[in-house]
């Protein structure tokens, strides 16, 4: 008998995880991302046919390559029968076991991230050795309850309590639990732990298994923070049935170009380092360092189905990028441009300002009045604050700048790239910014005599 191997397919820039689990003959794959070309290679690599494609719910933080996976190797596509989707599926429901090699796949349903959330479990011998959870049971949490609206998140959260008591009774301790969510996710309710784990382990100390019902949703329903908001767009991307994503290279632009989608108020996107942009960049540019929060901010903040020129050093960096917002949905990336600065300015005066710390916030005051502006989220700036800055999240910066005194804004978040960014539009809209890249922790060491923290439970 084959050992059924689990290889997971991490997408570091959302917090998720996909999956392909193998008997060493055929394969499944559970919630493929959009890039699915990435899942192709591992099953290559294993040499295993991928007979089997299952959805766990309609996933409302990214653009599924489930369908498209599901064509392109002729799988069997599953999705919960209750699901209104536009594309033609194989229908499940809880209870129903479906047969891939030596692997038994059977359907448990576990309502609370959704209406119709599916989980895994995949079962050899008749015993299950994983379950793959979704957004339902998470390493040390599990999903949050309010994405299809706040009107139904206590119903979702009570569900979501039971789903995961079903699954702990359900499955044997050592079965590995193998979410979606989690490892980053704006997905997940509370923070995870991100390390792997099994069900005995969950059983000791995720609240859902530790936690009666009323306290479990008290605590639950309280730590919901605000999400994306490129989040409304996916749901209808996912239910409408999408294509693989377009990673053919975009056209490229000269420096007259440029100009003209700068001129045209496009967003054109500088992806080099905060700190390289800080030091020059082209006027009316972005700034969005690629990374892992890249794709997150970007598309929290761009108006949704607007063209997009890229900036890169490489096209290697462009491409990356390109990739990363095709996860979401961002597919009009326009043009793009490599290099640097000077090769896309065209001869133009390049923009800078300036990076500092904490420390040198504390020095910089002592000379002369600043305006300071806190762009993290509310529930961060709840547990610590500099009592004389100006609070507006990245996320309404741009509809609330108005709200900014004149001056210079000297601005900050928790570890530096949100204020990068918040720099970037202050910037491009003629402010004069210094960014404080450092993390928030050092500004209470900083001798700033009005921070101020809630100490710690």
């Amino acid at each position: 008998m084959r050992v059924i191997e689990i290889a997971p397919i991490a997408t570091p820039s959302l917090g998720d995880r996909s999956y392909l689990a193998t008997d060493g003959t055929v394969a499944i794959v559970i919630d493929p991302q959009r890039d699915i070309d990435r899942v192709l290679a591992v099953a290559e690599s294993r040499g295993v046919r991928i007979t089997h494609v299952f959805e766990t719910h309609i996933h409302n933080d990214y653009v599924t390559g489930g369908l498209a996976l599901a064509k392109a190797v002729g799988a069997g596509y599953h999705v919960c029968a209750s699901d209104d989707v536009q594309f033609d599926r194989i229908g499940i429901a809880d209870g129903d076991q479906i047969e891939a090699g030596e692997m038994g796949v059977k359907v448990i349903g576990t309502p609370g991230h959704t209406f119709n959330h599916l989980s895994y479990a995949v079962e050899r011998a008749g015993r299950a050795v994983a379950v793959f959870t979704g957004g339902s049971l998470l390493n040390g949490s599990t999903g949050r309850t309010d994405l299809l609206g706040a009107e139904h998140s206590l119903e979702l959260a009570r569900a979501q309590h039971a789903s995961a008591r079903k699954l702990a009774a359900a499955l044997p301790p050592d079965a590995l639990v193998c979410p979606t969510h989690g490892f980053g996710s704006f997905c997940s309710a509370t923070p995870t732990t991100g390390a792997d784990s099994t069900i005995g382990m969950e059983t000791n100390l995720n609240p859902a298994l530790t936690l009666g019902e009323a306290d479990y949703v008290k605590s639950t329903l309280a730590a919901l923070d605000v999400y994306p908001a490129y989040y409304a767009h996916m749901a209808p991307a996912n239910t409408a049935g999408p294509l693989a994503a377009d990673l053919a290279a975009p056209r490229q632009a000269d420096s007259a170009e440029v100009r003209r989608s700068i001129e045209a108020g496009e967003w054109v996107v500088d992806l080099r380092s905060r700190v390289a942009y800080a030091a020059g960049h082209l006027p009316g540019t972005l700034s969005f360092e690629h990374g892992d929060l890249m794709t997150t901010y970007l598309g929290w903040l761009i108006p949704w189905g607007s063209s997009l020129t890229l900036l890169g050093q490489s096209a290697a960096e462009v491409a990356a990028a390109q990739r990363d917002l095709a996860r979401i949905g961002v597919d009009r990336v326009r043009s793009a441009a490599t290099g640097g600065p000077d090769q896309w300015s065209g001869g133009r005066t390049l923009g800078s300002y300036e990076v500092t710390d904490f420390a040198g916030y504390a020095r910089a005051r002592e000379r002369h009045e600043i305006i300071l502006l806190d762009v993290r989220r509310q529930s961060e700036r709840d547990a610590a604050w500099i009592g004389s800055a100006v609070h507006i999240p990245l996320h309404d910066l741009a509809a609330r700048m108005g709200e900014i005194g004149d001056g210079q804004v000297w601005v900050h978040c928790q570890s530096g790239y949100r204020a990068s960014v918040a720099a970037g539009l202050l910037d491009a809209a003629g402010r004069d910014v210094v960014l404080i890249d450092d993390d928030f922790d050092n500004a209470e060491h900083a001798g700033l005599a009005d921070y101020r923290a809630v100490p710690a439970r």
